[in-house]
């Protein structure tokens, strides 16, 4: 298996990490699997973040129904 440099590459340690994991033979259906995983998981944690914000920033539903107008 050939080496990757990241400086070369402009990617991250995770980015590398996933390249070397998945270096395989994969069918279509796995690749959908993972996918989907990745998407979940950044799906979440971006829920996460916006519950964080609204929390932080004592956001109400009113202030949702002033932006819609």
């Amino acid at each position: 298996m050939a080496t990757i440099d990241k400086n070369i590459t402009g990617l991250n340690d995770v980015q590398l990490s996933l390249l070397r994991m998945f270096n395989r033979s994969m069918s279509y259906e796995e690749t959908v699997e993972i996918r989907d995983l990745l998407t979940r998981h950044h799906s979440q944690k971006l829920k996460d973040e916006v519950d964080r914000v609204i929390n932080e920033k004592k956001i109400t539903n009113k202030d949702y129904d002033k932006l819609r107008g």
